[in-house]
């Protein structure tokens, strides 16, 4: 999985480069600069976005075990920034972000659902995102390969995003009980509570279809949230688009960066899409290029405070867990003697042996 990481990044950064030098550097960054305070809108518009799918996430829990809005949103930040920019394949940050909010004494069982739950619906609205994106495209008179390729997309993935709901359900917890029989021995899963237990809080969140409902309805509103990030970079680049081509370019590129989840932040295929998108509008490659160094900006806006947010959210569940951790625990560490005298490095402490974890004897 490393090395196809590796050869998809290498692979991306060539295709940028050398979509850079076709278009001429210069033109590039003439039309960067033309944006001027557009960058500065687009990172907001950014920081609005991911805030509010924040928000999404926070409706799927049930009302009398929901997080704080604050804790959603912060470990919101989070899985962003890192599917962002570390190369995790765009799951990572998810992983991490179930974890963290455990960290907000939120059950196991509930944040590994929740997650699921989330992107579920992140990946619902997407797809209907980009239904409404090639939907306005045609209704715009477009037509063409742009029109043929996306089609195909989706009937490829409606199948996957079919699947991935079943594997939520009943269907998937038997092949996941069945999995741990086979590997794990039977054993918990400890990350996320037992199977049982997850797939319990699966249905019950689930079943509350008003709050599914209304989760969809506030992430197809994030989506269009983002779509400002385009139609105002674009207008201070200087180009008349409209709101409705805005979201034809925002949905369909979001498509290709989420079909090119394995390379690391979509090096090159968010470039190619943008080129390809906006020369069905007229809007020369040059600008695309533009777009998408602005979009990286963003990505860079928001996704380094994340993980340094992800850091100290990390420090924080250690002083809680430890709460003499610190200077002073350092410090006696240090002063603490390195090695036992001879003859005494493999005696337990206090005259009695150390318990197994388990707390079961030998």
């Amino acid at each position: 999985m490393k090395r196809l990481t590796t050869l998809g990044l290498i692979a991306g950064l060539c295709t940028v480069i050398g979509l850079f030098v076709s278009s001429g550097p210069e033109a590039v960054a003439a039309a960067l600069w033309a944006s001027g305070w557009g960058a500065v809108l687009v990172v907001a518009a950014r920081f609005v976005a991911v805030a509010w799918a924040g928000f999404g996430w926070w409706i799927v829990f049930p009302r009398g075990e929901r997080p704080l809005l604050r804790a959603c949103i912060g470990v919101r930040f989070v899985r962003e920034g890192v599917n962002t920019l570390l190369p995790v394949a765009q799951v990572g940050g998810d992983l991490i972000g179930a974890r963290l909010l455990t960290l907000h004494r939120v059950p196991g069982a509930l944040s590994g659902a929740s997650t699921l739950v989330d992107l579920m619906v992140q990946a619902l609205t997407q797809f209907l995102f980009t239904v409404a994106g090639l939907g306005i495209l045609v209704a715009l008179g477009g037509d063409g390969p742009i029109v043929h390729y996306v089609g195909l997309g989706l009937v490829v993935a409606a199948p996957a995003l079919l699947a991935f709901y079943l594997v939520q359900r009943r269907f998937g917890q038997s092949l996941l009980q069945a999995a741990i029989n086979r590997f794990a021995g039977g054993r918990e899963w400890r990350i996320f509570g037992a199977v049982d237990v997850l797939f319990e809080r699966l249905r019950g969140l689930y079943a509350a279809r008003g709050r599914i409902l209304t989760a969809i309805g506030t992430h197809l509103f994030g989506w269009v949230i983002g779509t400002l990030e385009v139609w105002i970079a674009l207008r201070f680049m200087g180009y008349e688009v409209g709101f409705l081509e805005a979201i034809v370019i925002e949905s369909l590129a979001q498509a290709v960066r989420g079909a090119a989840f394995a390379v690391p932040g979509a090096l090159g295929a968010q470039e190619g899409g943008l080129i390809a998108l906006c020369a069905v509008f007229g809007i020369p490659a040059e600008a695309a290029l533009a777009l998408s160094l602005i979009k990286r900006l963003a990505d860079l806006a928001v996704g380094l405070p994340s993980l340094m947010l992800w850091h100290a959210m990390e420090n924080d569940a250690d002083r809680s867990r430890n709460p003499a951790a610190g200077i002073g625990a350092a410090l006696r560490a240090w002063l603490r003697p390195r090695q036992a005298p001879l003859g005494q490095a493999h005696m337990p402490a206090y005259g009695y042996a150390a318990a197994p974890v388990d707390g079961k004897g030998e």
